[in-house]
C-alpha cells in the first residue's frame, strides 16, 4: 500500500480538522454544539471535489470535537480512498486526531486496513496504533501488532508478530488441493516488518520464516526487493506488499537456514533473483543432503 492508499486519508482528515477553537472541557460536560447529519467538501483545480467527510452526529466542545459515524472520502488521481470509524475525536489545540472502533480505510484499488483504534499526530507527521492491524489486497493478507507510519518518509512498519500470508491465485486454487498448498507463502517475524516505498523494500526483523509448505527458509533478518513496476499495468503499479507483489529480490541474512525436505543449507547470508531463480550462499555455507542411494562405488574429487 503506496502512502496514497493509507497515508493520504489523513490528510482528508487535517483538512477537515484545521479550525482551531479555545479552553478545554470535560468529555462528561455538554458540548457548545451539536451537528445532526454533517457533511463538509475540499475542492481543487477548476472546482474538483478532492475530500469530503460526513457524520451521524458531531459534539463541538472548546477544546474538541467529538464524532460518531465518521466517513471521509479522499479522491486522488490515481485512486480514492474512504475511511470509516464508529467514533472519532479531534483536539484542537495539539491537532491531534483518534480514531476509535471498527477503523477501516479502504482504497480504490482493492487494498484494506482495519484497526481498533488510531492516531494521527499532524505536527508530527505520525500515524500509530497499538492494536492488532489487518491489511489485505488481492491474494495477500498481513497482520501485526501495533504500527506507525511516517508520511512524509513514505514509511511504514508493523511493530511485531507480523505474519504475511501469500495465498494461491484462482488459477492455483483450480488446480489439485496438493498443487495449491505449495503455491502458499507464509512470512512470519517476531519483530518489525518495515515498509520503504521510496526504495521498494520490505524488512522482515528478528526470528524470520518463510514456509512455502515442502521448504522453509530462516534467517535473522529478511530483506525483499520489489519491482518499480516498469512493466506492470498501468491500473496497479503500487510497489510492494500492497500492489503487484512482484519480488525482484530476496536477501536473508543472518545464522540462514534452508530446508528442504530432508535436505538443509546453512550460511551467513542467502540471496534470490527472481529473473534467474537461483540462490547464492555466502559466509560459511554448508550443505547438508540425506539419500537412500547407494553412494560406495561414488568417487569424490579433492
Amino acid at each position: 500500500m503506496r502512502p496514497k492508499e493509507g497515508f493520504l486519508v489523513f490528510i482528508l482528515i487535517s483538512l477537515f480538522f484545521i479550525p482551531a477553537f479555545g479552553e478545554t472541557t470535560t468529555p462528561d460536560q455538554p458540548s457548545d454544539q451539536q451537528i445532526g447529519d454533517f457533511s463538509l467538501s475540499g475542492y481543487g483545480d477548476k472546482g474538483k471535489k478532492s475530500w469530503n467527510i460526513a457524520g451521524k452526529t458531531a459534539d463541538i466542545f472548546t477544546d474538541e470535537v467529538k464524532l460518531k459515524d465518521v466517513d471521509g472520502n479522499l479522491y486522488g488521481k490515481d485512486e480514492d480512498v474512504n475511511l470509516t470509524a464508529k467514533t472519532g475525536n479531534f483536539n484542537k489545540k495539539d491537532g491531534k486526531v483518534h480514531l476509535e472502533k471498527d477503523v477501516v480505510i479502504t482504497t480504490s484499488k482493492g487494498a484494506k486496513l482495519t484497526t481498533d483504534s488510531m492516531d494521527w499526530d499532524r505536527n508530527k507527521q505520525l500515524v500509530t496504533t497499538e492494536d492488532k492491524v489487518n491489511i489485505a489486497k488481492d491474494n495477500m493478507n498481513i497482520t501485526g501488532t501495533g504500527a506507525h507510519g511516517e508520511p512524509n518518509l513514505k514509511k511504514l512498519a508493523l511493530n511485531k508478530d507480523v505474519t504475511v500470508d501469500i495465498n494461491p491465485t484462482q488459477s492455483s486454487a483450480a488446480k489439485s488441493d496438493e498443487l495449491a498448498v505449495k503455491d502458499k507463502v507464509t512470512i512470519t517475524c517476531d519483530s518489525s516488518l518495515e515498509i520503504d516505498y521510496e526504495k521498494n523494500i520490505a524488512t522482515f526483523n528478528k526470528n524470520v520464516l518463510v514456509d512455502r509448505g515442502d521448504s522453509q527458509i530462516y534467517s535473522d533478518i529478511m530483506h525483499l526487493y520489489f519491482s518499480a513496476g516498469k512493466d506492470t499495468k498501468q491500473a496497479d503499479k503500487t510497489p510492494g506488499l500492497m500492489g503487484n507483489n512482484k519480488i525482484d529480490k530476496i536477501v536473508a541474512q543472518g545464522n540462514v537456514k534452508i530446508v528442504r525436505g530432508e535436505n538443509t543449507s546453512y550460511s551467513e547470508e542467502a540471496v534470490y533473483t527472481a529473473s534467474d531463480k537461483k540462490i547464492v550462499l555466502s559466509g560459511r555455507p554448508k550443505l547438508v543432503f540425506y539419500s537412500t542411494e547407494d553412494l560406495k562405488n561414488a568417487s569424490f574429487g579433492n
